[in-house]
């Protein structure tokens, strides 16, 4: 077989220069709300479904778009995901309507539900098995680097020019991204194959790792309740000017990109552990969010300290499903890892929809609130974890103990 001659540092390159253009187009309708509602004469919370759909879609391309193309060639699969995901943010640039807009969201968000699985199982194959975790995180470096840059930017492009030529400025990186892979990404690389149907079967099954998702989708979701409408709340409940925003986004990336790394430091060793202290200070934040939402500099404060706990758990959530699978269905995995992925999407679409009802009924100043409960679930699911977990420990010493005195007698 002809050696590969693709330095692994050029496909990681590409990998992350796509990841970067996902991970702008995620979350940039939170910057352009205020257009996008003035644009389609909208209210907030139907434009808020640009969030929560953009995040079912994702939910939905995740597991079962990886088991569809399981037989796929990766570089091809790769191409195919970039193109869908170009197309999906042209679509939406250029809608005419606003189901049209959310049309081409739910397109783009299928992309982005196969790329977390596949580029992941790429960055790992194309370098030796000592370095795999650190190929992947640097893949991910360029959905880090795309909410510290990407979505402040598309939200300047926005409000200077128009939201379509933000659409527009995403699917030309999607493009640059499609370029990249085409030429870094090796022909031959291994084919996962066919997955086992019944791997879902296996998975929902065990109760630890159902009880796994539902915190990933709770602990994870609960921020977007208010994060979903960041920028009006940054306008009309703390009044700052549109330019302000952008910066104020940029801070806010910095602390998402700071909690980020700190998180996958904190849960390396015990990732439950390191969770539920995660998530009270989630807790805590939004808490002091719900209080501060009316005094300019205190809102502002708890806003990025909100910021620095909202993916602290990520790291953490993702780790500790792998682990579950690898201890109870160790041939379902990567399956256990498309649907933590999903999990994350659900959490965005129960948390972004419930702060929609919430603006809706209330006023966009509760949302912290509903976020709170949401997270205070993911805590006490934790803790049964942990509790399940001290228990485990304690069954092997027993019938250690029981086998020691049979010898004995």
């Amino acid at each position: 077989m002809k050696k590969q001659t693709i330095s692994p540092a050029l496909t990681l390159l590409a990998l992350a220069i796509s990841a970067f253009a996902i991970g702008s187009t995620e979350f940039i309708s939170v910057g352009l709300m205020p257009l996008l509602v003035k644009s389609f004469n909208i209210t907030l919370s139907q434009a808020g479904l640009t969030v929560s759909m953009y995040a079912l879609g994702i939910t939905v391309g995740a597991p079962v778009l990886t088991i569809l193309t399981g037989s796929w060639q990766r570089k091809k699969l790769m191409l195919a995901i970039m193109v869908t995901f170009i197309i999906g943010n042209l679509l939406a640039a250029f809608a005419p309507f606003y189901s049209v807009l959310l049309l081409g969201r739910i397109i783009a968000a299928l992309a982005h539900g196969i790329f977390m699985s596949v580029a992941s199982i790429i960055a790992a194959d194309v370098v030796q098995p000592a370095k795999r975790a650190s190929a992947i995180s640097v893949m991910f470096t360029g959905l880090t680097v795309a909410t510290v840059t990407g979505v402040p930017l598309g939200t300047f492009i926005g409000q200077h020019f128009s939201w379509h030529w933000s659409f527009i400025f995403i699917a030309f990186i999607g493009l640059i991204g499609l370029i990249a892979n085409y030429f870094l990404v090796p022909d031959r690389l291994p084919i996962p194959g066919k997955t086992d149907l019944k791997g879902f079967v296996r998975i929902f099954k065990n109760p630890p790792l159902v009880i796994a998702l539902l915190i990933t989708a709770l602990g994870y979701g609960g921020t977007f309740t208010a994060y979903t409408y960041l920028t009006p709340i940054l306008e009309n409940l703390l009044h700052f000017s549109a330019n302000a925003v952008v910066v104020i986004l940029i801070v806010y990336g910095l602390m998402v990109a700071i909690g980020n790394t700190l998180g996958g430091r904190f849960a390396n060793l015990n990732p439950l552990n390191a969770l539920l202290n995660m998530f009270i200070g989630l807790a805590l934040s939004l808490f002091l969010l719900f209080l501060t939402l009316h005094n300019q500099y205190l809102g502002l404060f708890a806003i990025l300290l909100m910021g620095l706990f909202a993916f602290m758990n990520v790291p953490g959530l993702q780790l500790y499903i792998v682990q579950l699978a690898e201890k109870y269905t160790p041939k379902d995995t990567t399956l256990a890892s498309a649907l933590n992925i999903s999990a994350f999407n659900v959490g965005i679409t129960i948390g972004s929809f419930t702060g929609g009802q919430v603006t809706a009924h209330l006023g966009i100043a509760f949302t912290p609130l509903f976020g709170i409960i949401m997270v205070i679930l993911a805590i006490l699911l934790t803790g049964y974890l942990i509790k399940m977990a001290h228990q485990e420990k304690k069954r092997p010493a027993i019938s250690s103990q029981n086998t020691c005195s049979v010898n004995d007698n």
